[in-house]
């Protein structure tokens, strides 16, 4: 993934390559001799390891960013996780690549080509671009991923020319042999020929001593006598050693990314159980165990399964979520108690599993110093409650959304969802009573761009007493059309004591519309 960095940036921050081609950001690092260039958007033109000193001296305006190297360790950590999809074992490869072991698994996606397609379709849709290369040794597949045939020339395409070098017998799926066969390895070391000696995977220094002793491709470096060559390297850093590791000559195993199964209890039983009571009373023997793994490993519930193995080979699952992690035995039971009932036995239980699907971290905490209960937790409890009795969506949470207009500032998602991670923009006071949508008013003012005097609404005419604004809410230009009118709101008092939230919107003379219109969007108190 060559551009992992500056496209979780660009995703962060709500910009676009495709969308703005004159957006000029650079992502640096600091150096020993000052900041050097990470990554940068396309129209910023830069390549990796420029100095920003000279990207700047061609182009003055280019904004830099630091670049969040952590940030970017941990989502490619978390992607290796998603991409045991494909693989059993997958291994973070450097600070932008995955590795992983396909042998006798590209069968179930339809084939190999099958396999890359649905990796970049996937990444894609995640808005990553990668590039995807299959060979029969891992540093092999390194280099082509890397260094491999682009059709386009850029770094958006796969390598495909992998999978074409890869001779039929090693297409079926069985592991690669060590050494690769003769025929095989030939085969390979003609498909790597080209490539350039950074694809051994190198230092830079040695890199750089092959280019200058004129052996630039692995097809040139391959030609050379190997006495001659392993004298003027170090063991860590010879060239052969990486040579016989791309070509199958010495092994090189893969080690995956550790992945901790989700915390679960489960119960065999001796006898196949009938009774529609068993789940209950293996919840009962479940709830306990898993309370205790959880305290553990220091963590709580947010999705709870409940799964109960039939002899003829089905699973019936019941599921239950809660607001706020929690480890609570008796709540925990509580929740699943009564969709135990809905587990059909069939011809028997033999077995029960509770697994806590989703956790987070949740140490030891003391609630108040007094010993009087905050009541959040029980607020909590009995949120979970409802939403086993009534289902998870009948009972919502308001929710803060990244935006200036009034009608998308918040919204309505369920109590279990956290996918929500926007922030409320900061705004003057609202009012407490918000119109689902605005209505319209008949405004008199003494200027078309003045302040208002006196409103009708609802067949009521209010005498305007005291008036605030205005405060000015410009368009959304990523959201909305371009023909898209500001927006100028007052807070008004009436001669009553009464206060409204009104605004004009668009201005005399913007070439967005006529003239402006007036509507009331909410009322105070």
């Amino acid at each position: 993934m060559p551009r992992l960095s500056i496209e979780r940036w660009l995703k962060a921050s709500g910009g676009s390559d495709d969308a703005d081609q004159t957006l000029r950001v650079a992502l640096v690092v600091e150096a020993a001799h000052g900041q050097i260039v990470h990554a940068a958007t396309r129209a910023a033109g830069v390549r990796r390891g420029t100095r920003l000193t000279d990207a700047r001296a061609v182009d003055p305006g280019l904004a830099a960013v630091a670049a969040d190297l952590a940030g970017d360790a941990a989502l490619l950590a978390r992607l290796a996780r998603w991409a045991s999809r494909w693989s059993p074992l997958v291994e973070v490869e450097g600070a932008d690549g995955l590795r992983m072991d396909v042998t006798g698994v590209a069968h179930l996606f339809g084939g190999e080509a099958e396999l890359m397609r649905d990796v970049e379709e996937r990444l894609a849709a995640m808005g990553l671009t990668c590039r995807v290369a299959l060979a029969a040794t891992a540093g092999a597949a390194w280099g082509l991923a890397r260094y491999g045939f682009s059709p386009q020339g850029g770094e958006g395409d796969s390598a495909r020319l992998s999978v074409k070098g890869l001779p039929p017998v090693r297409r079926g799926g069985a592991p690669s042999p060590n050494p690769l066969p003769p025929g095989e390895r030939e085969s390979l070391s003609a498909l790597l020929a080209p490539l350039p000696v950074a694809a051994l995977r190198l230092p830079p220094g040695p890199t750089r001593t092959l280019e200058l002793l004129g052996l630039k491709t692995i097809g040139q470096l391959a030609g050379v006598p190997r006495r001659s060559l392993a004298r003027r390297f170090r063991e860590a850093d010879n060239p052969l050693d990486a040579l016989d590791r791309m070509l199958g000559r010495k092994s090189e195993p893969l080690t995956g990314a550790p992945c901790e199964a989700p915390p679960r209890a489960t119960i065999r039983l001796a006898e196949p159980v009938a009774d529609p009571s068993a789940a209950r009373q293996a919840l009962d023997l479940l709830v306990p165990k898993l309370v205790a793994i959880l305290a553990a490993r220091r963590l709580g519930v947010r999705r709870l399964l409940l799964c109960g193995y039939r002899v003829d080979g089905e699973v019936a699952m019941a599921a239950a979520a809660t607001a706020l992690p929690s480890r609570e035995a008796k709540h925990l039971r509580r929740l699943l108690v009564d969709r135990t009932d809905e587990l059909d036995p069939g011809f028997g239980f033999d077995a029960f599993l509770l697994e806590a699907s989703w956790c987070e971290p949740l140490g030891a905490a003391q609630d108040s110093l007094i010993e009087e209960p905050r009541g959040e937790r029980e607020v909590a409890e009995l949120v979970d409650r409802l939403s086993v009795r009534l289902g998870a969506d009948k009972v919502r949470r308001p929710v803060a959304r990244g935006s200036h207009w009034p009608e998308r500032a918040s919204g309505w998602v369920g109590v279990a969802d956290s996918s929500s991670s926007s922030v409320a923009v900061a705004a003057p006071p609202r009012p407490q009573r918000l119109l689902d949508h605005p209505e319209a008013i008949g405004v008199i003012y003494a200027t078309p761009e003045g302040l208002p005097r006196r409103f009708t609404w609802r067949r009521g005419v209010h005498d305007i007493k005291r008036v605030e604004g205005p405060e000015r809410i410009a368009p959304e230009w990523w959201r909305e059309r371009a023909s898209a009118r500001l927006r100028d709101y007052y807070r008004v008092e009436d001669n009553q004591g009464r206060r409204f939230w009104i605004y004009r919107e668009g201005l005399i003379g913007d070439g967005r519309g006529g003239a402006p219109l007036w509507y009331l969007h909410g009322l105070f108190g």
